[in-house]
């Protein structure tokens, strides 16, 4: 079938301008779909999907002080949402506490601080834990705070087995994407393999990592390139699960991963599907998993920041709707839509409730959730899924050349190829080739007055004071024998969360616990991709 018509999709994959039967010749619905909830799950990983209970709403809040991010939280499960997702500042993001040097200015700025149990507590004051879901949007701290939670939830009365939630933890896609790493690579896989080990045990219903390409999507990478090089990091992860002793069918069962969804909604229906099929094989085939929950490729789903404009910003409300209903027609097993603000600046509470309202919408006013993969037999949809997978396969196969994702990592491969993506459509977006409706096309001379919601100056210093008052109220030495018998922990080959989590109940900081393990690790220093 030739295309006439010179489209192509994000991915840069050629789209026909009509599809027809020809386009699946050979295709066998029983190879490449099975039933939903069965392999190679290609049409959802239960049998049921929407048709019997909605994906989890989440709504990504965290701003200022735990008190004030407490306050939204309340709010959102007041209006209805199922799971919280919590965004944290960037000194909590990377391991230092407020009151150090290098964290003036940034405190409270893009996410909540946490510097230590105290703050904790004050964040989920009054939450019950062991009703709610907790998604923490964090990765190379993410034992600590993942420690914090389950500290918290047991003054509560709540046990580690009772704790429904995830932890990012994904700090491979930091080196390529977002650049919120501590330590170097391997160091790194070997705290996942950690945290992988201590939650089989003590917090089994815990999803232990959010593999994630949307910080790459964000970043520029192609739909091909997000599954492919997030699908190339989760099969790191798996290996060095393996090599630290653990069975494929005891950690892979948690494994969750994390996708963008953009505008593009035909192609990120496929994608999703896609995805979903090429992880159930390389599960079954390569990791020979035998258990059907190893290899489901279960995701949360964030509408596209990226494609978010400060200019006439109204506007976003008509794209997270769109890219809400790209995510739900491929399956995503929990959502968090974008306030239409959010270019702007942290999103009001007016603006985070409407947010919410468009998933409520497609839930229970569209008849999307009446059946299952409503685009299955599609001819574009599953033209588009073999495209994709066949693509992404290819891209896999390019990082396992280059000696898996960490040796690729240090190369620089995955870095270099999404910032020539980045490039190429920002060219598109500069010379009108790609249309941006309020940016170079359909403009307005005069934006509408917009008052967003301003982050308090006086965090830092409150939150500095109460990091002096926690320092001169605790027991210093206990604290220090803690972070001693964390660092010989990290040195050996024993599990490091164990003496992680006495040090921070003794309400060591979780700067103090990045540093203990800086001292022991080292930190990472990146090579440059040009």
């Amino acid at each position: 079938m030739a295309d006439s018509t010179g489209a192509r999709s994000e991915s840069d994959l050629p789209i026909e301008p009509v599809y027809d039967a020809s386009a699946l010749a050979g295709f066998d619905p029983e190879a490449k779909l099975g039933a939903p909830g069965s392999y190679p799950f290609t049409r959802g990983v239960y049998p049921s999907m929407y048709t019997g209970r909605p994906w989890t709403m989440r709504q990504y809040a965290g701003f200022g002080t735990a008190k004030e991010s407490n306050e939204r939280y309340h709010q959102l499960v007041k209006a209805g949402t199922g799971g919280l997702s919590v965004a944290f500042d960037l000194p909590t993001q990377m391991g230092y506490d407020s009151d150090e040097p290098i964290a003036h200015g940034e405190v409270g700025k893009v996410g909540v601080a946490i510097d230590s149990l105290d703050d904790m507590r004050t964040l989920f004051d009054g939450l019950p834990l062991d009703k709610i879901s907790t998604s923490m949007t964090i990765n190379a701290p993410g034992s600590t705070l993942l420690l914090l939670y389950q500290l918290v939830a047991e003054e509560q009365g709540v046990g580690g087995d009772q704790l429904t939630g995830t932890i990012q933890n994904d700090v491979l896609k930091e080196y390529i994407a977002r650049g919120t790493y501590i330590y170097p690579p391997r160091e790194s896989l070997r705290l996942i393999a950690d945290v992988f080990a201590y939650c089989h045990k003590e917090m089994p219903r815990w999803n232990t990592i959010s593999i994630s390409g949307y910080h790459m999507a964000e970043a520029g990478a192609t739909p091909v390139q997000e599954i492919a090089f997030t699908l190339a990091n989760a099969i790191e992860y798996v290996r060095a699960a393996q090599a630290a002793g653990l069975d494929v069918d005891d950690f892979a069962p948690r494994l969750s991963f994390f996708f963008v969804a953009r505008t593009t909604l035909i192609e990120e229906v496929a994608k999703f599907r896609a995805a979903r099929r090429i992880w159930a094989r390389i599960m079954k085939e390569d990791f020979g998993a035998q258990n059907p929950k190893s290899m489901m490729l279960r995701f949360h789903t964030q509408t596209a920041g990226v494609q978010l404009t400060a200019q006439q910003p109204e506007v976003n409300l008509v794209r997270v709707a769109l890219q809400g209903l790209g995510a739900v027609l491929g399956g995503t097993q929990s959502l968090h839509t974008n306030s239409f603000d959010e270019a702007i600046a942290l999103p009001t509470e007016k603006a985070a409730r409407l947010a919410l309202r468009t998933q409520q919408v497609i839930a229970y006013e569209t008849d999307v959730t009446k059946t299952v993969d409503p685009f299955a037999g599609s001819y574009v949809v599953e033209s588009m899924t073999d495209e994709i997978e066949a693509a992404a396969v290819a891209l896999i196969q390019a990082v396992e050349d280059r000696g898996g994702a960490v040796a690729a990592i240090e190369q620089g491969f995955q870095k270099s190829e999404i910032e020539r993506s980045a490039y190429r459509v920002q060219l598109e977006i500069d010379g009108g080739e790609r249309t941006v409706v309020g940016v170079n096309r359909y403009t307005v001379d005069v934006e509408d007055k917009y008052e967003p919601l301003r982050v308090d100056p006086t965090i830092e210093a409150d939150q500095r004071a109460r990091l002096e008052a926690l320092r001169a109220d605790r027991d210093q030495a206990a604290v220090d024998a803690a972070l001693a018998r964390l660092q010989d922990a990290a040195r050996g080959t024993d599990n490091v969360l164990y003496p992680m989590k006495e040090a921070l109940a003794a309400r060591a900081t979780g700067g103090e616990v990045a540093h203990a393990l800086r001292e022991v690790w080292g930190t990472y220093q990146p090579r440059e991709t040009f």
